[in-house]
């Protein structure tokens, strides 16, 4: 059990260092640079997809489509960086964690079986060694590590609105 209890540990670890990436400080937004392309979310959940323009105290402004867009501050509820994209990144990290955990987890849940008389089909562990349940569970456990690391959302939130 204690195996188990620090494999969810350690695939859960990314999650709360991203969280602590988004700010919640408008002066967040200075490390824009003109040209970036960002996603704006309004707190009435309209979005606004383009590239950055410039920021003040009272509002970001980006180009969107054929035109400049302002959005007032109080409005803005998140702004995203769409440039850098992790998922390949992601994947790899939990593609490995998945490997590591499905070949532990294959190789202590193998039963080595003595087989009197000829083995049978009955007990598929007949069949695999120990090593090789072990490479079957981290080719399992990288494909499922790898699907989900690919899956988290990847874009880094530059402004977040705080909570109340």
């Amino acid at each position: 059990m204690g195996k188990v209890a620090i494999i969810a540990m350690l695939l859960g670890m990314p999650l709360p260092s991203r969280a602590q990436t988004a700010q919640n400080t408008w002066g967040a937004l200075n490390s824009l640079h003109a040209g970036q392309r960002i996603e704006i979310v309004e707190i009435h959940l309209k979005k606004h997809n383009g590239m950055f323009s410039t920021v003040t105290d009272e509002a970001i402004q980006l180009r969107e489509g054929g035109g400049d867009v302002g959005i007032k501050r109080e409005d803005v509820m998140r702004v995203t960086l769409l440039d850098k994209s992790h998922r390949v990144r992601n994947a790899l990290i939990f593609g490995a964690v998945g490997a590591g955990a499905g070949a532990g987890i294959g190789a202590a849940t193998h039963h080595q079986v003595i087989c009197t008389s000829p083995c049978s089909l009955q007990n598929p562990n007949t069949f695999l060694s120990s090593s090789q349940a072990a490479a079957v569970g981290a080719v399992i456990g990288l494909a499922g590590g790898a699907g989900i690391g690919a899956a988290i959302p990847s874009h880094p939130t530059i402004y977040r609105i705080a909570h109340h």
